[in-house]
């Protein structure tokens, strides 16, 4: 079984996570400028079985798309391109940034460190991918 990627989409950068082999635990990863994304993403898959990805889908509180999805959506195209041999599964993003906020309080984190956006980008995509895990180990 391969591990599952999972990619928080902002507009300038993109928080990664990473589950195990066993699928067990997610790992942030690692936060990437949009422009260093599919490189990177390469060199990993050069590394590691990766069988599918997880991508936060950006809504607004009253379930209609976001702003965020402009950059989102031609992202997700590059994955296909790319890797067409993987899925992409969506996973709803609401509130996964202040989850991640206040995970880091949560965590003990002081006031600079919370302000460090890429953090806060590689925490959002570790929720994302542990959202997808919870109804992954629902629907068995």
């Amino acid at each position: 079984m391969g591990r599952v990627m999972a990619f928080d989409v902002g507009k300038k950068r993109i928080g990664v996570a990473v589950t195990d082999p066993s699928r067990l635990i997610a790992n942030g990863l690692t936060t990437l400028l949009f422009h260093e994304a599919l490189p990177y993403i390469q060199r990993y898959l050069s590394q590691e079985v990766v069988d599918l990805f997880v991508v936060g889908y950006a809504r607004q509180s009253d379930g209609s798309d976001s702003e965020s999805m402009a950059h989102i959506r031609p992202f997700v195209n590059s994955l296909k391109n790319k890797f067409p041999h993987l899925t992409v599964e969506w996973v709803d993003e609401r509130f996964t940034s202040r989850l991640a906020f206040q995970t880091m309080i949560d965590g003990g984190l002081g006031r600079k460190a919370r302000q460090d956006k890429a953090m806060v980008d590689k925490i959002s995509a570790t929720i994302i991918l542990q959202s997808w895990m919870e109804t992954q180990s629902l629907g068995r």
